[in-house]
């Protein structure tokens, strides 16, 4: 085996991973990893758990499974790894192999010679055109002393009416963090819905909807212009549309990859502001790898780069250069930019394409809403669950499919994602084999349901309207009857208001016909959709020449109730 240099600047995710894994490789390389914060190889993504009281020791945030500090004394004696802490570094000379770094307290210079280079620079918070994000009470919650401070400042009882700016992951995990009844909580955000770019508008709506009754209060398609405070701390933000009282402000308005030291040794910059590397996670120079936040990915489904900032993609592209700085060839295709969320007791998961995504690349879509449960009904566990999926036409490929509820939506999205990765289409995805048993799932599972329906769609069994399309037909006036085949406890508990709905049981429908109109349009509902379905199949059975039904049920209903 060599002695190989093995120099790796960054040491949150993507370094130490690419540490161990070239140490198991390559017994005799010499692996340093360079690291400017004090904490290494640390749980960001756990950092919300710690602030909420779920983890009560800080330290479990940087040990091992069993109990062990990720500390440099750790890497050393069981990695063999030399980690220095403290060290930014600040060039590199690519031409002599040399990076310069300098000890950040204490303004020393060292240099540092290598074979092969591994830039997991990360990435930075954007800082938003603001003014007065100096007061105290203004937060981020991008590193463990962000959670450390925050947590102090909760502790303290110094945050009480706390704004959120931002409802990307990190904003939506930091609103699950500090979310209690005995806080006001409001979350700012300059798009119009929930998690954008992430969720698809309807189904942003949907989970604000959840949200909302849980006691968050949203600001969309606002703009946040200042802060004011008082004495130094923040008392209101001050947005486009109005004021918002606030004794603390967490920004997570997004980051931006950190490329400054790659753009500084002339390595290629991407058309995303990220690294540019090639499947082997190599950048312009075939001696310097980058990996994690600061690179760009290709998107599997498209080809096209993207910037895509996830803890998965640090940990695998750490495991695929840990491979080839000790001489393997192991490839990083590409990414679905699947992502997951727990939130206020909602489970949010995605991957692939969203409709609006895809129809924004000119894609021939066809969408379906369902909702359901994520086991069998009678199970003392079962949850609700709703989810979109999204199909080309053309190739009835599946581009993406997302999932909210407080059920079981996460495996079902990883199911489609590696479905997707093998270019499969939805008549594939019908035929998988799946387990089933009362805890764990529905007979036809709740994802092969939501294909089924969409294939009843795509052959025009199912003729529907989504709820957006119900709520527009209402607001132009439009002659329609609005069928709700619920029972009577069930509509009077909840229903859409207008003189166009009428109510007439499922069961009572067969012997009913007559007192529904066959000289209108017919659109039934009910509460998840699966008896507004059954319904219109009935009308269209007995001759009625117009009837859709609606998508998701009153559960898809993202709209106030005229009540």
């Amino acid at each position: 085996m060599s002695g190989k240099k093995i120099l790796i600047i960054g040491g949150v995710a993507a370094g130490p991973k690419t540490a161990a894994r070239a140490r198991r490789l390559d017994p005799e390389a010499q692996i340093t990893i360079l690291e400017k914060g004090r904490h290494i190889s640390y749980a960001g993504c756990g950092m919300p758990f710690y602030l909420s009281g779920q983890i009560h020791d800080f330290d479990h945030l940087y040990s091992t499974a069993y109990g062990v500090k990720r500390d440099p004394a750790f890497f050393k004696a069981e990695r063999g790894v030399d980690v220095l802490l403290g060290m930014e570094a600040i060039s590199i000379d690519r031409a002599n192999k040399k990076v310069v770094a300098r000890n950040v307290e204490t303004g020393e210079e060292t240099v540092f010679e290598y074979d092969k280079l591994v830039l997991g620079t990360g990435s930075y918070p954007i800082t938003p055109p603001i003014e007065n994000l100096d007061l105290k009470g203004v937060y981020r919650l991008n590193h463990l002393t962000d959670a450390q401070v925050i947590k102090q400042a909760m502790d303290a009882g110094e945050v009480n009416d706390v704004v959120i700016i931002g409802t990307g992951f990190i904003g939506m995990e930091a609103l699950d963090a500090v979310f209690s009844p005995m806080r006001t909580v409001t979350v700012v955000e300059f798009k119009e819905t929930l998690l954008p770019g992430i969720l698809d508008p309807d189904m942003g709506k949907l989970l604000y909807k959840q949200l909302y009754e849980q006691g968050i209060e949203g600001r969309f398609g606002e703009k946040v212009l200042r802060l004011e405070g008082e004495d130094g701390k923040v008392t209101r933000v001050i947005t486009d549309k109005g004021a918002i009282d606030a004794d603390a402000v967490i920004l997570a308005v997004g980051v931006r990859p950190n490329v400054k030291l790659a753009q500084e040794a002339g390595l290629t910059i991407g058309e995303t502001g990220a690294i540019s590397v090639n499947e082997y996670m190599q950048t312009s120079d075939p001696d310097i790898y980058a990996l994690g936040d600061c690179v760009e990915n290709t998107h599997l489904i498209t080809g096209k780069k993207v910037f895509a900032p996830m803890a998965t993609y640090a940990n695998r592209q750490g495991r695929v250069v840990g491979d080839n700085v000790t001489g393997g060839k192991s490839t990083f295709k590409g990414i679905l930019g699947t992502g997951v969320l727990h939130c206020m007791n909602m489970n949010v998961a995605r991957t692939g394409l969203g409709e609006v995504q895809a129809k924004a690349l000119g894609y021939d879509v066809e969408t379906v809403r369902v909702s359901t449960f994520d086991m069998t009904h009678y199970h003392p566990n079962s949850k609700k669950v709703l989810f979109k999926m999204i199909v080309d036409k053309n190739t009835r490929k599946i581009l993406g499919i997302q999932g909210i509820g407080q059920g079981e939506v996460a495996k079902r999205i990883d199911v489609v994602a590696t479905m997707i990765n093998y270019g499969g289409t939805l008549d594939d995805l019908l035929e998988l084999d799946l387990g089933y048993a009362p805890p764990f799932s529905t007979p036809i599972d709740p994802m092969v349901h939501t294909g089924n329906t969409l294939k009843n769609k795509l052959a025009g069994v199912a003729k529907t309207y989504s709820p957006e399309e119900v709520q527009a037909k209402l607001e132009r006036g439009e002659d329609f009857l609005l069928l709700d085949v619920r029972t009577p406890q069930q509509f009077n508990m909840r229903h859409i208001e207008d003189d166009r709905v009428q109510q007439l049981t499922l069961g009572e429908l067969r012997d009913k016909l007559d007192q529904v109109p066959r000289d209108k349009e017919i659109v039934t509902v009910c509460v998840m959709g699966s008896r507004a379905y059954e319904a219109a199949r009935i009308l269209e059975g007995a001759g009625f020449k117009d009837v859709k039904f609606m998508e998701a049920g009153m559960e898809g209903w993202p709209f106030d109730m005229d009540e």
